[in-house]
């Protein structure tokens, strides 16, 4: 796993906490927020698994 695999996969996490903790105190602010930062995350997270692949070559 190199670093944006790992950086994207914490982000991801933390977007998912993020979005719950929205979904429990019914702030669609904090719901958004946090879905935007899995999604940025997850864009990590592949960019990542993209220069491993390439690297592995």
């Amino acid at each position: 796993m190199n670093r944006d695999q790992m950086k994207g996969a914490i982000k991801d996490m933390a977007g998912k906490v993020q979005r719950r903790a929205g979904e429990m105190f019914h702030s669609r602010r904090q719901e958004e927020k946090g879905l935007e930062k899995q999604a940025a995350g997850q864009t990590q997270q592949t960019a990542g698994d993209v220069k491993d692949a390439v690297k592995k070559q």
